[in-house]
Protein backbone atom coordinates (compact mmCIF):
# COMPACT_ATOMS: atom_id res chain seq x y z
CA UNK A 1 0.00 0.00 0.00
CA UNK A 2 0.95 4.09 -0.56
CA UNK A 3 2.81 5.14 2.24
CA UNK A 4 4.60 8.34 2.71
CA UNK A 5 2.60 10.35 0.12
CA UNK A 6 3.46 14.09 -0.77
CA UNK A 7 1.48 15.94 -2.74
CA UNK A 8 2.54 19.68 -4.02
CA UNK A 9 3.24 22.06 -7.14
CA UNK A 10 5.05 21.98 -10.15
CA UNK A 11 4.84 26.16 -9.84
CA UNK A 12 3.31 28.06 -7.30
CA UNK A 13 2.71 31.20 -9.60
CA UNK A 14 1.16 30.00 -13.16
CA UNK A 15 3.30 30.78 -16.33
CA UNK A 16 0.15 30.95 -18.50
CA UNK A 17 -3.12 31.17 -17.96
CA UNK A 18 -4.11 27.34 -18.82
CA UNK A 19 -1.81 24.22 -18.20
CA UNK A 20 -2.71 21.20 -18.61
CA UNK A 21 -1.57 17.27 -20.19
CA UNK A 22 1.32 16.40 -18.49
CA UNK A 23 3.90 14.23 -19.04
CA UNK A 24 6.68 13.14 -17.23
CA UNK A 25 10.59 11.23 -17.49
CA UNK A 26 12.84 9.84 -15.20
CA UNK A 27 16.26 11.57 -16.93
CA UNK A 28 18.52 10.67 -14.64
CA UNK A 29 18.43 8.64 -11.44
CA UNK A 30 16.11 9.94 -9.41
CA UNK A 31 15.43 13.42 -11.71
CA UNK A 32 12.52 13.82 -13.74
CA UNK A 33 11.43 16.52 -16.28
CA UNK A 34 8.08 17.38 -17.35
CA UNK A 35 6.25 19.00 -19.71
CA UNK A 36 2.82 19.93 -20.95
CA UNK A 37 1.05 22.74 -22.91
CA UNK A 38 0.02 25.89 -21.87
CA UNK A 39 -1.53 29.24 -22.67
CA UNK A 40 -4.86 30.99 -22.72
CA UNK A 41 -6.92 28.38 -23.22
CA UNK A 42 -6.96 25.01 -24.73
CA UNK A 43 -6.87 25.67 -28.27
CA UNK A 44 -5.75 29.04 -28.11
CA UNK A 45 -3.45 30.54 -30.78
CA UNK A 46 -0.62 31.18 -27.90
CA UNK A 47 -0.35 27.77 -26.44
CA UNK A 48 3.51 26.05 -26.45
CA UNK A 49 4.67 23.54 -24.68
CA UNK A 50 6.40 23.96 -21.03
CA UNK A 51 8.84 21.99 -19.07
CA UNK A 52 10.13 22.07 -16.00
CA UNK A 53 13.02 20.01 -13.93
CA UNK A 54 12.76 18.02 -10.59
CA UNK A 55 16.07 17.18 -8.53
CA UNK A 56 14.31 15.52 -5.82
CA UNK A 57 13.71 18.51 -3.40
CA UNK A 58 12.19 21.12 -5.70
CA UNK A 59 10.84 21.91 -9.13
CA UNK A 60 12.71 24.47 -11.46
CA UNK A 61 11.00 27.01 -13.33
CA UNK A 62 9.06 26.47 -16.41
CA UNK A 63 10.28 27.69 -19.17
CA UNK A 64 8.89 27.93 -23.03
CA UNK A 65 10.45 25.15 -24.92
CA UNK A 66 8.07 24.75 -27.92
CA UNK A 67 6.23 27.92 -29.59
CA UNK A 68 3.17 27.35 -31.69
CA UNK A 69 3.95 26.98 -35.15
CA UNK A 70 3.16 30.15 -38.01
CA UNK A 71 2.10 28.56 -41.05
CA UNK A 72 1.14 30.52 -43.93
CA UNK A 73 0.67 33.53 -41.68
CA UNK A 74 -1.76 31.29 -39.65
CA UNK A 75 -0.85 30.36 -36.26
CA UNK A 76 -1.29 26.83 -35.03
CA UNK A 77 -1.25 25.26 -30.94
CA UNK A 78 0.49 22.71 -29.38
CA UNK A 79 -1.36 19.54 -27.84
CA UNK A 80 -0.15 17.19 -25.66
CA UNK A 81 4.01 16.75 -25.19
CA UNK A 82 4.63 12.74 -24.14
CA UNK A 83 8.71 12.38 -23.04
CA UNK A 84 10.34 9.46 -23.41
CA UNK A 85 14.07 8.24 -22.53
CA UNK A 86 15.08 5.28 -24.80
CA UNK A 87 17.94 2.83 -24.41
CA UNK A 88 20.19 4.29 -26.58
CA UNK A 89 20.42 7.62 -23.90
CA UNK A 90 18.01 9.65 -26.57
CA UNK A 91 15.61 12.01 -24.62
CA UNK A 92 11.74 12.54 -26.97
CA UNK A 93 9.20 14.63 -26.92
CA UNK A 94 6.55 14.21 -29.13
CA UNK A 95 3.56 16.83 -30.01
CA UNK A 96 0.97 17.53 -31.95
CA UNK A 97 0.57 20.67 -34.06
CA UNK A 98 -2.68 21.43 -35.36
CA UNK A 99 -6.13 24.01 -34.58
CA UNK A 100 -7.86 20.85 -32.88
CA UNK A 101 -7.20 17.00 -32.19
CA UNK A 102 -9.35 15.92 -35.63
CA UNK A 103 -6.44 18.57 -37.51
CA UNK A 104 -3.86 18.18 -35.64
CA UNK A 105 -0.37 15.64 -37.15
CA UNK A 106 2.81 14.78 -35.04
CA UNK A 107 6.06 16.43 -34.73
CA UNK A 108 9.04 15.90 -32.13
CA UNK A 109 12.27 17.36 -31.14
CA UNK A 110 15.32 15.24 -29.25
CA UNK A 111 18.19 15.71 -27.02
CA UNK A 112 21.15 13.88 -25.75
CA UNK A 113 21.68 15.63 -22.89
CA UNK A 114 19.22 15.44 -20.78
CA UNK A 115 16.95 18.05 -22.19
CA UNK A 116 19.48 21.06 -22.21
CA UNK A 117 19.52 21.22 -25.46
CA UNK A 118 17.23 20.34 -28.23
CA UNK A 119 17.26 19.54 -31.99
CA UNK A 120 14.98 21.47 -34.46
CA UNK A 121 11.64 20.24 -34.45
CA UNK A 122 10.93 17.42 -37.44
CA UNK A 123 7.22 16.58 -38.32
CA UNK A 124 6.55 12.99 -38.40
CA UNK A 125 5.59 11.20 -41.52
CA UNK A 126 2.36 11.75 -43.37
CA UNK A 127 -0.52 10.19 -41.14
CA UNK A 128 1.46 9.07 -38.23
CA UNK A 129 1.05 11.45 -34.97
CA UNK A 130 3.28 9.52 -32.71
CA UNK A 131 2.12 8.38 -28.86
CA UNK A 132 -1.04 10.74 -28.33
CA UNK A 133 -0.84 11.20 -24.57
CA UNK A 134 0.70 8.44 -22.62
CA UNK A 135 4.24 7.40 -22.77
CA UNK A 136 5.68 4.52 -25.33
CA UNK A 137 7.51 1.59 -24.19
CA UNK A 138 10.83 0.39 -25.38
CA UNK A 139 10.23 -3.57 -26.72
CA UNK A 140 13.74 -4.14 -27.80
CA UNK A 141 16.56 -2.09 -27.80
CA UNK A 142 15.87 0.90 -30.46
CA UNK A 143 12.11 -0.01 -30.97
CA UNK A 144 9.60 2.22 -29.53
CA UNK A 145 5.79 1.17 -29.71
CA UNK A 146 3.52 4.44 -29.45
CA UNK A 147 -0.29 4.20 -28.35
CA UNK A 148 -1.69 6.82 -30.93
CA UNK A 149 -5.73 6.99 -31.53
CA UNK A 150 -7.77 9.65 -33.89
CA UNK A 151 -10.63 11.53 -34.02
CA UNK A 152 -12.65 11.57 -37.10
CA UNK A 153 -13.80 15.03 -37.87
CA UNK A 154 -16.76 13.66 -40.11
CA UNK A 155 -17.86 10.67 -38.62
CA UNK A 156 -16.73 11.64 -34.86
CA UNK A 157 -15.94 8.32 -34.07
CA UNK A 158 -12.34 7.29 -32.23
CA UNK A 159 -10.19 4.78 -32.90
CA UNK A 160 -7.38 3.66 -31.31
CA UNK A 161 -4.01 2.67 -33.17
CA UNK A 162 -0.45 1.47 -32.50
CA UNK A 163 3.09 3.09 -34.08
CA UNK A 164 6.07 1.36 -33.48
CA UNK A 165 9.02 3.43 -34.48
CA UNK A 166 12.40 2.65 -35.02
CA UNK A 167 14.68 5.30 -34.52
CA UNK A 168 17.93 3.45 -35.81
CA UNK A 169 16.22 3.70 -39.36
CA UNK A 170 13.94 6.51 -38.25
CA UNK A 171 11.09 4.79 -40.05
CA UNK A 172 7.48 4.22 -38.83
CA UNK A 173 5.00 1.74 -38.73
CA UNK A 174 1.53 1.53 -38.10
CA UNK A 175 -0.68 -1.34 -36.37
CA UNK A 176 -4.33 -1.41 -36.95
CA UNK A 177 -6.08 -2.69 -33.59
CA UNK A 178 -9.19 -4.57 -34.28
CA UNK A 179 -12.36 -2.88 -32.67
CA UNK A 180 -15.58 -5.11 -34.05
CA UNK A 181 -17.77 -3.86 -31.29
CA UNK A 182 -16.75 0.17 -32.81
CA UNK A 183 -16.29 1.36 -29.31
CA UNK A 184 -15.36 4.98 -29.58
CA UNK A 185 -11.64 4.80 -27.97
CA UNK A 186 -8.51 6.99 -27.68
CA UNK A 187 -4.59 7.40 -25.48
CA UNK A 188 -3.96 4.05 -24.85
CA UNK A 189 -1.45 3.31 -21.91
CA UNK A 190 0.85 0.34 -22.05
CA UNK A 191 1.00 -2.01 -19.38
CA UNK A 192 3.41 -5.43 -19.49
CA UNK A 193 2.94 -8.62 -18.38
CA UNK A 194 4.78 -12.02 -18.63
CA UNK A 195 5.94 -13.88 -21.48
CA UNK A 196 6.40 -10.69 -23.41
CA UNK A 197 2.33 -9.87 -23.19
CA UNK A 198 1.51 -6.40 -23.64
CA UNK A 199 -2.14 -4.85 -23.33
CA UNK A 200 -3.42 -1.46 -23.72
CA UNK A 201 -5.94 0.30 -21.46
CA UNK A 202 -8.31 2.98 -23.46
CA UNK A 203 -10.48 5.79 -22.47
CA UNK A 204 -13.68 5.84 -23.86
CA UNK A 205 -17.27 7.86 -24.70
CA UNK A 206 -18.61 4.42 -23.28
CA UNK A 207 -18.20 5.49 -19.35
CA UNK A 208 -15.85 2.63 -18.97
CA UNK A 209 -12.19 1.98 -20.09
CA UNK A 210 -11.34 -0.73 -22.79
CA UNK A 211 -8.46 -3.09 -23.57
CA UNK A 212 -7.07 -5.17 -26.26
CA UNK A 213 -4.05 -7.50 -25.89
CA UNK A 214 -0.64 -8.09 -27.68
CA UNK A 215 1.19 -11.50 -27.93
CA UNK A 216 3.78 -10.61 -30.11
CA UNK A 217 5.42 -7.10 -29.28
CA UNK A 218 2.61 -5.08 -30.23
CA UNK A 219 2.52 -6.24 -33.80
CA UNK A 220 -1.00 -8.00 -33.39
CA UNK A 221 -3.42 -7.05 -31.23
CA UNK A 222 -6.93 -9.13 -30.05
CA UNK A 223 -10.40 -7.22 -30.27
CA UNK A 224 -10.91 -4.58 -28.18
CA UNK A 225 -13.42 -5.19 -25.15
CA UNK A 226 -14.22 -3.89 -22.58
CA UNK A 227 -13.42 -3.81 -18.68
CA UNK A 228 -15.37 -3.03 -15.22
CA UNK A 229 -13.50 -0.20 -14.69
CA UNK A 230 -15.60 3.37 -14.36
CA UNK A 231 -14.46 6.43 -16.65
CA UNK A 232 -15.77 9.56 -17.10
CA UNK A 233 -14.30 10.06 -20.89
CA UNK A 234 -11.24 11.37 -19.69
CA UNK A 235 -7.05 10.71 -19.64
CA UNK A 236 -6.27 7.74 -18.08
CA UNK A 237 -2.22 6.72 -17.53
CA UNK A 238 -0.68 2.96 -15.83
CA UNK A 239 1.96 1.75 -14.72
CA UNK A 240 3.92 -2.16 -14.35
CA UNK A 241 5.50 -2.29 -11.25
CA UNK A 242 5.90 -5.85 -11.88
CA UNK A 243 4.62 -8.49 -13.67
CA UNK A 244 1.68 -8.58 -11.66
CA UNK A 245 1.50 -5.64 -10.00
CA UNK A 246 0.24 -2.19 -11.68
CA UNK A 247 -1.77 0.99 -10.93
CA UNK A 248 -3.76 3.02 -12.71
CA UNK A 249 -4.29 6.35 -11.98
CA UNK A 250 -8.30 7.30 -12.98
CA UNK A 251 -11.35 9.52 -12.79
CA UNK A 252 -13.57 6.77 -11.35
CA UNK A 253 -17.17 8.37 -12.13
CA UNK A 254 -19.53 8.54 -15.26
CA UNK A 255 -19.45 11.05 -17.69
CA UNK A 256 -21.69 13.93 -16.85
CA UNK A 257 -23.67 16.17 -19.54
CA UNK A 258 -20.15 18.10 -20.79
CA UNK A 259 -16.64 16.97 -20.78
CA UNK A 260 -15.73 18.37 -17.59
CA UNK A 261 -18.00 16.64 -15.83
CA UNK A 262 -16.81 13.43 -13.78
CA UNK A 263 -13.00 14.97 -13.50
CA UNK A 264 -13.65 16.25 -10.10
CA UNK A 265 -12.29 12.81 -8.65
CA UNK A 266 -9.29 11.09 -9.21
CA UNK A 267 -8.12 8.11 -7.73
CA UNK A 268 -4.73 5.34 -7.71
CA UNK A 269 -6.32 2.22 -8.53
CA UNK A 270 -4.09 -1.58 -8.20
CA UNK A 271 -4.67 -4.75 -10.43
CA UNK A 272 -2.31 -7.73 -10.24
CA UNK A 273 -3.93 -8.82 -13.52
CA UNK A 274 -4.66 -5.76 -15.51
CA UNK A 275 -8.50 -6.73 -15.71
CA UNK A 276 -9.57 -6.58 -12.14
CA UNK A 277 -8.86 -2.99 -10.31
CA UNK A 278 -9.36 -1.91 -7.03
CA UNK A 279 -9.08 1.95 -5.37
CA UNK A 280 -6.26 2.18 -3.28
CA UNK A 281 -6.19 5.84 -2.74
CA UNK A 282 -7.96 9.43 -3.88
CA UNK A 283 -5.64 11.96 -5.16
CA UNK A 284 -8.19 14.68 -5.37
CA UNK A 285 -12.12 13.71 -4.41
CA UNK A 286 -14.42 17.26 -4.56
CA UNK A 287 -17.87 18.17 -5.50
CA UNK A 288 -16.05 20.14 -8.25
CA UNK A 289 -13.17 20.72 -10.12
CA UNK A 290 -11.04 19.22 -12.90
CA UNK A 291 -8.65 16.76 -11.74
CA UNK A 292 -7.03 15.14 -14.97
CA UNK A 293 -4.97 13.44 -17.55
CA UNK A 294 -2.79 11.94 -14.90
CA UNK A 295 1.17 10.97 -16.23
CA UNK A 296 2.62 8.14 -13.88
CA UNK A 297 6.07 6.62 -13.81
CA UNK A 298 8.36 5.05 -10.84
CA UNK A 299 12.16 6.15 -10.57
CA UNK A 300 15.21 4.07 -9.85
CA UNK A 301 14.56 4.80 -6.54
CA UNK A 302 11.50 3.00 -6.42
CA UNK A 303 9.08 6.02 -5.54
CA UNK A 304 5.96 6.29 -7.49
CA UNK A 305 5.39 9.87 -9.19
CA UNK A 306 2.28 10.82 -10.42
CA UNK A 307 1.46 14.16 -11.95
CA UNK A 308 -1.73 15.93 -13.14
CA UNK A 309 -3.69 18.81 -13.75
CA UNK A 310 -5.49 20.67 -11.36
CA UNK A 311 -7.90 22.57 -12.17
CA UNK A 312 -6.19 23.62 -15.52
CA UNK A 313 -4.64 26.35 -13.61
CA UNK A 314 -1.50 24.13 -12.55
CA UNK A 315 0.54 21.13 -12.81
CA UNK A 316 0.10 19.23 -9.19
CA UNK A 317 3.15 16.18 -8.24
CA UNK A 318 2.12 13.23 -6.03
CA UNK A 319 4.39 10.94 -4.71
CA UNK A 320 4.95 8.08 -2.38
CA UNK A 321 6.15 4.78 -2.08
CA UNK A 322 4.52 1.13 -2.20
CA UNK A 323 5.50 -0.94 0.93
CA UNK A 324 3.90 -3.88 -0.09
CA UNK A 325 0.73 -4.79 -2.73
CA UNK A 326 -0.96 -7.98 -2.10
CA UNK A 327 -4.09 -9.20 -4.25
CA UNK A 328 -7.19 -9.19 -1.69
Amino acid sequence: MPINIVQQNVFDIPVTKNSHSVSLVEIMPNKIMAAWFGGSYEGAKDVGIYASFYDGKAWSVPHNLIKPLVVEKDTLPCWNPVLFKSKSELLYLFYKIGKNPREWYGAMVISKDNGNSWSDAVLLPKGFLGPIKNKPIEIKPGVILCGSSTEDADTNQWRVHVEIYDETADEWEKVSVTNKSGFDIIQPTFLEHSNGVIQMLCRSKHNKLITSWSKDGGKHWTDADSIHVVNSNSGIDALTISKNAFLLVNNPLKQGPDWFYGRNVLDVEFSADGIHWEKIFDLENEEKGEFSYPAIIQTSDKKIHILYTFNRECIKHTFFNIKTISKK
